[in-house]
């Protein structure tokens, strides 16, 4: 199980790397429920507007790709949470975001139905000189 949903997760992000709106639609649930909170932006809600969002990051200029650390899974039933540490590489630098991606099992399938990304702020501490 832990396998499916690793493979549900990464589907995720290759359909983010690919800026693919019809795999992006495969891997979310289409209900009222879904939830994606990407960092920066306010909170969405509903399979119309995440979407949309969805669509318009895509439709702009950037690409990203992504280097998954920190990976740790969780199984409950029919719900299962990944976190993980997205290191994002691009031509205009790089980030790390801390995302929060939640799985609903609907008919065998393991379906996103909440991501929540946080932007990781890395301070200097005296020892980082």
């Amino acid at each position: 199980m832990i396998d499916e949903v690793r493979a549900a997760n990464q589907a995720f992000y290759d359909a983010h790397e690919a800026a693919s709106t019809e795999a992006m639609s495969v891997v979310w649930e289409h209900s009222d429920r879904v939830v994606c909170v990407h960092p920066g932006w306010p909170i969405l809600r509903g399979w119309p507007t995440v979407q949309e969002a969805w669509r318009q990051i895509f439709a702009g200029p950037h690409r990203n790709q992504f280097i998954l650390t920190n990976e740790a899974i969780a199984v409950h039933g029919d719900v299962a949470w990944v976190t993980v540490d997205e290191n994002l590489v691009s031509i205009e630098g790089g980030a790390t975001v801390a995302a929060t991606n939640v799985f609903a099992r609907t008919d065998g399938r393991w379906l996103l139905v909440a991501h929540h990304g946080s932007t990781v702020v890395y301070r200097m501490t005296s020892d980082d000189d």
